[in-house]
């Protein structure tokens, strides 16, 4: 499958469509352009074409399911699908409660950005107030009026997936299946474990979404050993003496650990220098071990908490 990146996908679409089209980009969410969008449609009688929230796009993202039941043969036990604004998941209810209502659909969500999860609860659709963008295909503040009309009369199933999860599929997609999914089109996938299917029981996963840039990598791959437990942050008081560090990495240390990342933060005094330390873990499970080296090393060593402000800096 191929990758672009933003700027490439962009100069296509222009290069394709040459004087008649202008490419506007505007705000860092798709509610940023979407509102921008509506905007200017308005100013210039233009007409929308709504990403999710229209009964014409519910029905042409609907097909998707009808494909997999035409190509499979036979309609699964399960469909996994990915949710942001809940096109396809309306689209596939829709078409499977007139054709199989016997099929479970299961809708997937990325952790930051739960928007039908926060609708069906509170029973009609509402903004959140904190959106995690990193699963841009699906990272939508607010789901739609229709789509939300939809899910709440089938109540599929839900499930939101941590970012870092999709990040390992992603991963695992690419090592194992050759697949290039943007985070979006891993959603799906990244539910399998999650949802755990019974003997014999058919399950379809859909993975929508190709349009992954490869400089963002390095990031999936340091979310994704964050979320494996097998990446962590500390900060460390080092001696200001000579052989400070050679007794950390002897003492501290498994013999299938890393440093990643080192740095001095600031000298404070003269007897002590702390510095921020990333270690990556040969085996998760020897987190606690290391723990209690750190306790036991003369050295005062304080871990980086994911949930800490600073922890955002590093991933």
């Amino acid at each position: 499958v191929p990758t672009t990146t933003p700027r490439q996908k962009r100069d296509r679409m222009i290069h394709l469509g040459g004087e008649f089209v202008e490419l506007v980009v505007r705000g860092d969410t798709y509610d940023d352009a979407s509102s921008a969008a509506a905007h200017a449609a308005h100013e210039a009688g233009a007409t929308i074409v709504p990403a999710f929230d229209d009964p014409r796009t519910i029905a042409g993202q609907g097909t998707v399911v009808r494909e997999v039941v035409e190509q499979f043969g036979k309609a699964p036990d399960t469909i996994l699908i990915p949710v942001g604004g809940g096109g396809l998941l309306g689209g596939s209810l829709t078409w499977l409660a007139e054709r199989h209502p016997s099929v479970k659909v299961v809708g997937v969500e990325p952790a930051g950005a739960a928007g039908m999860t926060v609708a069906l609860d509170a029973g009609y659709p509402r903004d959140l107030q904190r959106l995690d963008t990193f699963v841009d295909g699906a990272a939508v503040r607010r789901v739609g009026d229709y789509t939300f009309a939809i899910a709440r009369r089938h109540s599929p199933r839900l499930i939101t997936v941590p970012e870092g999860r999709v990040c390992s599929e992603m991963l695992s997609l690419y090592q194992t299946e050759g697949i290039i999914a943007e985070p979006a089109g891993a959603l799906a996938t990244a539910a399998l474990g999650l949802y755990e299917p019974r003997p014999g029981e058919r399950v379809v996963a859909i993975v929508s979404g190709g349009n992954n840039d490869v400089s963002r990598y390095s990031e999936i791959v340091e979310r994704s050993l964050v979320y494996e437990g097998r990446k962590h942050y500390f900060l460390v008081n080092f001696p200001q003496e000579p052989g400070a560090l050679r007794r950390f990495l002897d003492e501290v240390l498994g013999p299938d650990d890393d440093i990643t990342l080192f740095e001095y933060v600031k000298r404070s005094n003269r007897e002590l220098g702390p510095a921020l330390v990333g270690i990556e873990l040969g085996d998760p499970s020897g987190y606690s071990a290391l723990l209690d080296r750190m306790d036991a090393s003369p050295m005062t060593v304080e871990v980086v908490s994911p949930d800490s402000p600073f922890y955002r800096f590093l991933v």
